[in-house]
């Protein structure tokens, strides 16, 4: 049996110029999962991020608590879900006589609430069969390519590992989703509710797999009360 922790990264720069960097909160949460890890002899034999600088960030912080050195591999298939493309040419499509979320849009989406909003729409949208948009990246190709970097990084490092995956909350859905045995129309479920910087925990033996615990953030809570800190947060 094998485990791996699929670790959301930590809060991100929503609202700048520069979103897919690690705000200072980011930092700090990151720096508290390496403690979570530390303390309690979660001792990682490797270590994988997608390509995005907010998942390889956190990766880093949390990896410089490990006793040794943990090679750390880039996979891109890891990356999160293409919300800036979903939003260029799949929102024309879901606000056509959708009034309350063409409101919303009105809005300016600068608020993180507004925002979830229309991702769920377009997420949701491109799920579904009808979704038939030539310039972005399918459903299929994206989900196949996690489930993909998933059954590699399994034959990879094989039995007895403990492995860290330093991901986002669109492809930790995806991944949960599939253990489950769930299809697209069910993804996004597990996509809202995941917490920046929590854990979930796979076990696996072979090419099977399950799900121990979802979204975690306990730890959070409780080293954010020791520090008097707010470190929960979903974006």
């Amino acid at each position: 049996m094998a485990t791996i922790y699929l670790v959301r990264h930590g809060q991100a720069s929503f609202g700048t110029d520069d979103y897919d960097r690690l705000s200072e909160l980011g930092v700090r949460q990151a720096e508290r999962v390496g403690e979570y890890f530390r303390d309690h002899g979660i001792v990682l034999d490797s270590a994988y991020c997608g390509g995005l600088r907010r998942q390889r960030h956190t990766a880093e912080r949390v990896l410089l608590a490990q006793p040794g050195e943990v090679v750390l591999t880039e996979d891109s298939r890891f990356d999160e879900v293409r919300n800036d493309e979903h939003l260029e040419h799949l929102l024309p499509i879901v606000l056509e006589g959708n009034e309350r979320l063409q409101a919303v849009v009105n809005r300016g989406l600068r608020s993180s609430k507004d925002y979830q909003k229309v991702i769920d729409a377009v997420f949701n949208y491109w799920v579904s069969d009808a979704c038939d948009v030539p310039q972005i990246q399918s459903w299929a190709d994206y989900s196949g390519g996690v489930r993909a970097a998933m059954k590699d990084l399994m034959a990879r490092e094989g039995a007895g590992r403990t492995v860290a995956v330093f991901t986002s909350g669109g492809t930790i859905a995806t991944i949960v989703a599939d253990v489950l045995g769930l299809d697209g129309s069910h993804a996004y479920k597990f996509y809202e509710p995941v917490f920046n910087c929590s854990v979930t925990q796979l076990f696996y033996s072979g090419e099977r797999v399950s799900l121990s615990y979802f979204n975690d953030c306990s730890f959070l809570r409780v080293l954010g009360r020791q520090r008097d800190e707010d470190l929960v947060t979903y974006r």
